[in-house]
């Protein structure tokens, strides 16, 4: 089993996705490693719904595209002003968003991931900024999700486009109030190479020692 770090160092989102079936027993182990997430309280406050069949898969696929669609204009025009090496990279980036956009529904497997906020403590819904607390209950288990696919050679993509959707999404999967959408995560085998090396900010430029914004002293 690959180790839990390089499964980390590597875990790319993996937008080009083959067709082929996931096997019974790979999936559950899968779905499996979502429930091990903490959650506050333990309420596990999160359902996922499993979408497989090919119909619902091209209603959403539909769905996501449009959405896609407004996004990749607005995403193409900031980028317009980097240098032509970081604008090559984020353009083969919105390359694979396309081939996502046009082959969603052929993924096998979309696990879209539901929450129920009445059964979570959000500490900071009164706070004059967007709320994130809730997050906490949902988000860790779909990086347990995510790792396990890469653990298990999936390739996978986190998602929130839907979420923009949600009304027709709720109505399509019937999902019942007050449960709301988190994110949608398209899995499959991937084509090509998949996953690989990511590529992040150092450790210096993102964690501060005692107050922020005073550097971090490494070993």
């Amino acid at each position: 089993m690959l180790d839990v770090y390089e499964a980390m160092r590597t875990l790319r989102a993996v937008r080009r996705l083959k067709p082929d079936p996931i096997p019974e027993d790979v999936l559950a182990r899968v779905l499996e490693a979502a429930t091990f997430a903490p959650t506050g309280g333990n309420a596990q406050p999160w359902r996922i719904v499993l979408v497989r069949a090919p119909e619902t898969k091209a209603q959403l696929g539909e769905l996501y595209a449009g959405t896609w669609t407004r996004f990749r204009t607005f995403y193409e025009q900031s980028i317009a002003g980097l240098p032509d090496d970081e604008r090559a990279r984020e353009t083969r980036m919105l390359a694979a968003g396309d081939h996502l956009a046009t082959h969603f529904h052929e993924a096998p497997v979309v696990a879209v991931f539901c929450f129920d906020p009445t059964r979570m403590a959000i500490t900071d819904a009164k706070l004059e900024r967007v709320s994130v607390v809730g997050g906490a209950s949902i988000y860790p288990a779909v990086e347990n999700l995510l790792l396990a696919c890469r653990a298990e050679g999936l390739g996978c993509v986190l998602t929130t486009l839907l979420c923009g959707r949600e009304p027709a999404v709720r109505t399509l999967l019937e999902i019942p109030d007050p449960w709301g959408t988190a994110c949608a995560v398209p899995i499959g085998y991937p084509v090509g190479r998949g996953h690989g090396p990511l590529r992040r900010r150092a450790v210096a430029e993102l964690v501060f020692d005692e107050r922020f914004g005073s550097a971090h002293r490494t070993p």
